[in-house]
């Protein structure tokens, strides 16, 4: 592995308990296989994580184009996507892609993560059915979204924001298996470990990684819906007739 993916290994436990979450469900995945596993890592952008998984990680995302995704810090550009080829030992190849009228090769995934993706997406459903070509049969859909029985839609890039209820019966549409979780527990701690780390503030930084282990521990257990900041779901494609 690189520097780069040494030291946010060594800092793992002091990030956001999303994090926590999407790392735990990919090393369970990623465990036991025989041979790397091909993982596309939709809007992923820093894909961070990806770091450490026995996988080959392909990362896509929309050019950063638009004044929202410049203010929003959406989308990718040339000097990001260079930047995390240098990063990064496991990355194979990052590209830009829409998923909703995707380029990618039907049939060549493992596993497709869109990490907080599908609520920026208009056509959700179209989204989803090109998750379910790009991916090869029996393998896994690993998202998560805002949770909308708790989350207000105050992002003006945001198309909608899901209920448990929606999000598995829109997955259902494609999917043979569906699981969707509430996940993430909001508190003080939670708030406190969203903040950006800078060392010219120290103590503040401090504080905001001490919110992160917290938050993460709080998180450990699904919360309840009305305290639930995120959904998670993974969803089995159907395997050959």
């Amino acid at each position: 592995m690189t520097r780069f993916e040494w030291m946010y290994l060594c800092a793992e436990p002091f990030f956001p308990p999303l994090n926590h979450q999407i790392r735990g469900r990919l090393k369970k995945l990623t465990r036991g296989e025989k041979s790397r596993m091909e993982i596309l890592d939709v809007g992923g952008r820093l894909s961070n994580y990806t770091i450490g998984l026995p996988a080959n990680i392909t990362v896509t995302d929309l050019p950063r184009n638009t004044e929202i995704q410049k203010t929003l810090y959406l989308g990718n550009t040339d000097q990001m996507i260079t930047r995390l080829l240098a990063r990064r030992s496991n990355v194979v190849s990052a590209q830009y892609d829409d998923m909703t009228r995707s380029n990618l090769p039907d049939e060549a995934f493992d596993c497709v993560v869109a990490v907080e993706v599908l609520e920026h997406v208009e056509l959700d459903d179209t989204f989803v059915s090109q998750v379910v070509r790009v991916l090869k049969p029996n393998r896994y859909f690993l998202m998560t979204t805002p949770n909308g029985e708790f989350v207000r839609n105050v992002n003006p890039d945001h198309k909608r924001h899901y209920t448990r209820a929606g999000l598995t019966e829109l997955l259902s549409r494609h999917f043979e298996e569906v699981e969707v979780e509430y996940a993430v527990r909001h508190g003080y701690f939670y708030g406190l470990g969203l903040r950006s780390w800078t060392w010219k503030h120290p103590i503040r930084t401090a504080m905001t990684m001490l919110g992160g282990l917290v938050s993460g521990f709080q998180s450990f257990a699904p919360p309840p819906f009305n305290l639930s900041h995120q959904l998670i779901a993974i969803a089995r494609k159907r395997g050959t007739a």
